[in-house]
């Protein structure tokens, strides 16, 4: 067994290990023009990934590609301060024949709507979809299908649905005139008060601040800085861990945004990005198959964006057959075999891998922490032999940054002035409210919905939107006999045929 000899630019993983000793000679390395071949990083937890992560993504950065990768656990940040040396990272470096030096990577911090330290990374609700969105809210085919004839009505009807307050006023609306989809297909009650329920259980955890204008911009993703290193943007998830399906969902958008947005480049000579889908099980879990075919159809064809794709997890079970099948590259790093359950996950690791002279079965259990299994695809994209590797150590630092490093940078950044500060302007609920009081007659003065006339922008608030009408407004506009004539009339401009990008809708209107 010899190391992948590369003649172009690459990342070097590490040594060749034969009979528990590197070979500083035998080089592993990935041709940097194959990163966006996507990837696989897998093992049980403890076993070095988080390591690898950051040594791949430092890799990258110094040689110009901007990185993406969510920081589940707060411990990525190293990757702006330089590593510290020790006796343990002294000892590898020589084991693996490393010059080691500590290095930092320009990096920029996010936060999902600005729930911790970070940028606020926000979505308009119609840019997420209802296919994303059902994800979120745990619906089932029914209920998402029937969500996503919501968003066509809003989308023909010039009804923009930006904030959760939009999708809640539409859904009402339609409750009360369900003759507004009577050109379409129906929406039965039961399965819109589900709808509702859940976007107001949702709303109830806080998720306001994760829609809304002004919607991240995915080009801010693929920056590089004046000396020509990739910038590494790290989105901070500490503050919604307990939000899974949340945190996960919101990076397949970004994934799918990326895809929409970004222009065809065939095979580049280096990525345009390399984006690292961090505990990427939760992203598969009870699934809808049209979530899934998203998936699937996204990782295959987003190659040609000149992105690549890594997934981050603890075996290759967790990800679908037509997903595993796109990766070209993986690091595998030990399995335990403690459970039954655990066996059979092994075997089936173990099956995913080209035949090789090892023992999978056997070494995937005894290698150490920062050793690991790999095969990944040459410079003429043949699967290289399945190799043994001691992984390098990184040269960033191997904990996390000290809130003054992360302080500086947010200093640093130009994001804040352009993220910093939702915007709450006419969209949907306005627009309803809007179009009531021009029909009703004069009378005296009671609360509105909405005090700004109908098409006129509104002022920036802060994040927290300011604050909502009572319930009861709400559904005395929503459901007068006024809206019902509005609605038979929008009914009629209805088309017969229900277009769908990738996840459900147009994915941006920017103006």
């Amino acid at each position: 067994m010899k190391g992948y000899d590369v003649e172009g630019p690459a990342l070097d993983l590490g040594a060749l290990v034969r009979d528990d000793t590197a070979d500083p000679h035998e080089e592993i390395k990935i041709p940097l023009r194959m990163m966006n071949r996507h990837g696989l990083v897998a093992g049980a937890t403890g076993t070095g990934k988080t390591r690898t992560l950051q040594l791949l993504a430092e890799q990258l950065s110094a040689q110009g590609v901007p990185v993406f990768l969510a920081d589940m656990k707060g411990d990525l940040s190293g990757l702006a301060s330089p590593g510290t040396p020790s006796e343990r990272v002294t000892r590898r470096a020589a084991e693996v024949g490393q010059e080691w030096a500590p290095v930092s990577c320009p990096t920029e911090f996010f936060s999902l709507g600005g729930v911790g330290e970070g940028v606020p990374l926000r979505a308009t609700m119609s840019a997420f979809g209802p296919t994303l969105l059902s994800r979120v809210l745990g619906l089932n085919e029914t209920q998402e299908s029937s969500l996503g004839l919501i968003f066509y009505f809003a989308d023909r009807n010039g009804l923009p649905l930006l904030d959760l307050k939009d999708l809640v006023a539409v859904i009402r609306y339609l409750i009360d005139t369900p003759e507004a989809l009577s050109g379409i297909g129906g929406l039965s009650s039961a399965t819109a008060g589900v709808i509702l329920r859940a976007l107001v259980n949702f709303q109830a955890q806080g998720a306001e601040a994760f829609f809304g204008e002004p919607e991240f911009d995915v080009h801010d993703l693929l920056r590089t800085t004046p000396d020509g290193r990739g910038v590494v943007s790290i989105l901070e998830l500490p503050g919604v861990q307990d939000r899974p399906q949340l945190f996960s969902t919101f990076l397949m958008w970004l994934l799918a945004d990326l895809f929409e947005v970004l222009p065809e480049v065939g095979d580049p000579d280096r990525p345009a990005l390399v984006f690292f889908f961090d505990e990427a099980h939760l992203l598969f879990e009870d699934a809808s198959r049209a979530f899934l075919k998203a998936i699937v159809q996204t990782v295959r064809l987003i190659r040609s964006k000149g992105v690549g794709v890594f997934f981050v997890t603890q075996t290759p079970k967790d990800l679908p057959a037509d997903v595993l099948a796109q990766l070209g590259a993986r690091v595998q790093h030990a399995l335990r075999a403690f459970t039954p359950q655990d066996a059979k996950a092994l075997k089936a690791t173990v099956s995913t891998f080209p035949s090789s002279g090892y023992d999978l079965e056997r070494l995937l259990t005894e290698l150490g922490i920062g050793d690991a299994v790999v095969t990944v695809l040459s410079e003429s994209g043949a699967p290289t032999p399945v190799a043994w590797t001691r992984l390098r150590a990184p040269g960033t630092l191997m904990t996390p940054s000290g809130a003054a490093v992360i302080q500086g940078v947010m200093a640093a950044s130009s994001l804040p002035a352009k993220y910093g500060r939702a915007i709450d302007r006419e969209s949907a609920y306005e627009i309803l409210a809007a179009r009531l009081a021009q029909q009703e007659p004069a009378a005296p003065e009671r609360p509105e919905p909405s005090r700004r006339p109908a098409g006129k922008r509104a002022e920036e608030r802060p994040a927290e939107r300011g604050r909502r009408e009572p319930e009861s407004v709400i559904e005395g506009v929503l459901g007068s006999k006024e809206f019902r004539s509005f609605a038979r009339s929008a009914a009629s401009a209805l088309g017969r045929e229900i277009t769908r990008s990738i996840f459900g809708t147009a994915r941006r209107r920017r103006g």
